[in-house]
């Protein structure tokens, strides 16, 4: 799926979720899915991290 297409579709998505939710609703939502991007976010930087620290070092 190309960068567009991408975007496209989750623009879609979101059209098609607020259309059936109140103003409330869809901030509570929005908020919580926030929260979700940034907590696999951090889980996914930590995992380099950990990684990164097993692996061997270079000699400079």
């Amino acid at each position: 799926m190309s960068p567009c297409e991408l975007t496209t579709a989750v623009s879609a998505l979101a059209n098609v979720i607020s259309a059936n939710l109140s103003d409330d609703e869809l901030s509570l939502l929005g908020a919580i899915l926030t929260q979700l991007g940034d907590t696999l976010e951090t889980i996914s930087v930590q995992r380099e991290v950990c990684k990164n620290r097993s692996l061997p070092q270079s000699k400079q």
